[in-house]
């Protein structure tokens, strides 16, 4: 099952891709990730990302591709099949993306979209804190850290205008991939203003699992 995930920053993506790796064995491809590691391990691919980095440059769409065709080598995701957390951001990319994957004889056979209101997100974000100490994730009802007591406070991520600024960016550049996919059949949505629970349920059900 190789699967794209789509959704607004604080959809709630990540929980759900996390449901799945621990129950079906997927693979986690977050691009992120990928990029932090390459660059880490000084390999070719990590070495060019790296420069372009460095130079406040966003990192050409090809080598992201090369980065995650690369991963897509490794046992796991041959086994149990991935889901791709980060990338495509954009039609161009997805486009980049699908060319290369089908070279490969890899074929995609969902794009998840975790739905969301954007005014949902964004009551939701900012409810969030974060302990200074260990990095525990709570709300504004969380005085104080429950696992360790520490000072938990709001992330300038976290607040309501630069929610709102990373929405109106998602809009603009992510948001057009809802309709290329759902253009190619391959879209499946689940709305995730619910109980964690409730949603991964309903992910499972749309894959038949």
């Amino acid at each position: 099952m190789n699967i794209v995930l789509l959704g607004a920053p604080g959809a709630g993506k990540g929980t759900q891709a996390q449901k799945l790796v621990a129950d079906y064995q997927l693979a986690h491809i977050s691009t992120g990730d990928l990029l932090r590691a390459a660059v880490k391990a000084q390999s070719e691919l990590g070495v060019a990302a790296k420069g372009y980095m460095d130079a406040g440059k966003l990192v050409p769409d090809s080598l992201v591709v090369d980065l995650v065709l690369e991963r897509l080598e490794q046992d796991d995701c041959k086994n149990h099949g991935f889901i791709l957390d980060g990338f495509p951001r954009n039609t161009k990319q997805a486009e980049v993306l699908d060319s290369a994957l089908a070279d490969k004889n890899v074929a995609l056979d969902a794009a998840l979209l975790v739905d969301v209101a954007s005014e949902v997100i964004v009551n939701r974000l900012s409810s969030r804190r974060t302990c200074r100490e260990c990095g525990y994730t709570g709300t504004a009802a969380d005085e104080t850290c429950p696992r360790c007591s520490g000072e938990m406070y709001q992330r300038d991520d976290d607040k309501p205008e630069t929610i709102q600024n990373r929405l109106n960016v998602y809009q603009e550049n992510t948001a057009p991939l809802v309709d290329y996919y759902d253009a190619r059949g391959l879209l499946k949505k689940v709305d995730g203003d619910r109980p964690v629970d409730d949603v991964y349920a309903d992910v499972k059900a749309l894959f038949g699992l």
